[in-house]
C-alpha cells in the first residue's frame, strides 16, 4: 500500500463489508501463522465418521464448507443475523440446515441429538449445552480463542490493559468436566500476526470486534494514525493470536 496515504487506507478499510467469517479482503496485506494441529483436518475427519454433527457459531459456514463428506445430519447455529444469511448460500450444496439462534438462550435442539459437536473460536461455550445435546459416547471439537489474543493490537489502541480474566485453557477444562465431559485433547499455541497496512488493522477491528470492544473509526482516528505511521517506519505491525484446540467426550455409560 506504498504511496497511499492514512485516510485514504483507513476510508477504504471502513467501507469495506464484513460479512461473514473470511478474511480473504486481507490477502496481501495482513498474514496469521496457521496452528499445528490443523482444525479443518481435523473437523472433517470428525464429520466424515459421523451420523449427525452439530457446528455452533458457524459464522458464515466457510469452515464447515471444506468439509468433504458430511454426515447425513449436518445442523449449524448463529446469532449474527448477516451471517445466518451467508451460512445458508455457503451450506447449501451440503444440505445443511442453518438455525439462527438467541446467545442468551440455549440450544434448540433435544437430549442427546448428536453423535458430533464442533465449533471453530466460539462466542462463548455453552458446556452443559453441548453436553446436553451431545448423545452417550459422542465427541466434542473445538478451536477456541486464548487468554490474551491480539492483546498487542489492542493496547496499541486501548492503552495498557490489566491481565485477562477470561478465555483461559484451565477455565474451559474446569467447565467442560463439570459438565460431565472427559477432555481428552487440550493443546496451545501462540501464532505470529502481521499487519502491513493500517486499512488491514481497521478492517480486522471491525471484524473481529472483541479486539476493541467499542471500536469506531472517529474515536480512535489519532491511534490508528500513530499506527500507520509506525508500520511506515518498521514496515510491519506485529501481534501475536493465541490459541488452544480441546477435545472431550461424553461417557458412554
Amino acid at each position: 500500500m506504498v504511496g497511499r496515504s492514512c485516510a485514504e487506507l483507513i476510508a477504504e478499510a471502513a467501507a469495506a463489508p464484513v460479512d461473514g467469517w473470511g478474511f480473504d479482503w486481507l490477502d496481501g496485506r495482513a498474514t496469521e501463522e496457521r496452528p499445528p494441529w490443523g482444525y479443518a483436518r481435523l473437523s472433517a475427519a470428525r464429520m466424515g465418521a459421523a451420523r449427525s454433527a452439530l457446528d455452533i457459531d458457524t459464522g458464515g459456514g466457510e469452515v464447515l464448507a471444506e468439509v468433504p463428506q458430511p454426515p447425513p445430519l449436518l445442523v449449524a447455529t448463529e446469532a449474527w443475523p448477516p451471517n445466518v444469511a451467508v451460512a445458508r448460500r455457503t451450506l447449501e450444496r451440503l444440505d445443511g440446515r442453518v438455525v439462527q439462534v438467541d446467545p442468551d438462550a440455549g440450544l434448540p435442539f433435544r437430549d442427546a441429538a448428536f453423535d458430533l459437536v464442533t465449533s471453530r473460536h466460539p462466542v462463548h461455550t455453552p458446556w452443559a449445552e453441548i453436553a446436553r445435546v451431545l448423545r452417550p459416547g459422542g465427541h466434542y471439537l473445538s478451536q477456541q480463542i486464548g487468554a490474551g489474543t491480539m492483546r498487542e493490537l489492542s493496547e496499541a489502541v486501548l492503552g495498557p490493559l490489566p491481565p485477562p480474566a477470561t478465555r483461559h485453557t484451565a477455565q474451559a477444562v474446569a467447565a467442560a468436566r463439570s459438565a460431565g465431559l472427559d477432555v481428552v485433547r487440550l493443546d496451545r499455541a501462540v501464532l505470529r500476526v502481521e499487519f502491513h497496512d493500517v486499512g488491514a488493522v481497521v478492517w480486522f477491528l471491525r471484524k473481529v470486534v472483541w479486539t476493541v470492544p467499542d471500536f469506531d473509526v472517529e474515536r480512535y482516528r489519532p491511534q490508528l494514525e500513530r499506527l500507520h505511521a509506525r508500520i511506515r517506519a518498521e514496515g510491519v505491525f506485529v501481534a501475536h493470536s493465541r490459541r488452544f484446540l480441546i477435545e472431550a467426550d461424553k461417557p458412554a455409560g
